[in-house]
């Protein structure tokens, strides 16, 4: 069965290049709504049987507006375990700013996961989000009624290294591909329920038509 994937749309903090993570949250953007029902439409036919949302407004609001665009629309099924990574003190606070701040734990954030330690701003470890993002899929999965699809609605960093443990990536390869654009679609693949799943297709987003105005992939916010 096919495990779909996006990261929310657009907020005014992506735009401002501001930290959002677990706890921050700030407002969808106006045009990133078109590119919302962009996406909507792009799997409109698609006959999803659930979709899992992070709980914090950004995505919530995503997976209804998704929902809106379906042929047939679904239980939307909100879970703490898709929240953003949690990056403590630095939470809506600008990225060039703390990059000054904490240049080593920044570029390993980026670049190499394996590295990272967000002990001096009190954030979460890639295993910490690893760790839940493994257990709502694996929960989905057990609670599905069928094989048809399931869409899950969350954030750019949890999603991001979520999606390549379960394609089989190590820790430090979490990132290698790059982090998700907003609004953009990913297809995970799984045929035995064990890992690693077969990563079918990641962060698509030619379904926005070449307008890239507001979408973003390295801003981990």
């Amino acid at each position: 069965m096919d495990l779909y994937f996006t990261r929310h749309g657009r907020t005014q903090w992506n735009k401002e290049l501001r930290f959002q993570g677990a706890s921050g949250d700030s407002p969808l953007l106006d045009h990133s709504l078109k590119e919302i029902a962009l996406l909507g439409k792009a799997i409109e036919n698609v006959p999803f049987q659930k979709i899992y949302a992070s709980p914090q407004k950004r995505a919530l609001r995503t997976a209804e507006l998704i929902n809106d665009q379906l042929n047939k629309p679904t239980e939307i099924i909100t879970t703490a375990d898709l929240k953003e990574m949690g990056l403590g003190k630095l939470e809506g606070e600008k990225i060039a700013e703390m990059q000054e701040k904490y240049p080593q734990e920044l570029n390993a954030l980026r670049r190499h996961p394996d590295l990272y330690n967000p002990k001096a701003f009190l954030g979460e470890t890639f295993p910490e989000v690893l760790l839940r993002m493994e257990k709502i899929i694996f929960q989905a999965l057990n609670e599905r009624e069928n094989d048809q699809p399931i869409l899950f609605v969350g954030h750019g960093a949890s999603l991001t290294a979520g999606i390549q443990h379960l394609a089989g990536k190590s820790l430090s390869d979490l990132r290698k591909m790059g982090g998700l654009n907003n609004n953009s679609l990913t297809i995970l693949e799984t045929k035995t329920g064990q890992l690693p799943f077969n990563l079918k297709v990641y962060n698509d987003v030619s379904f926005l038509k070449g307008d890239m105005e507001n979408a973003s992939g390295d801003e981990l916010i």
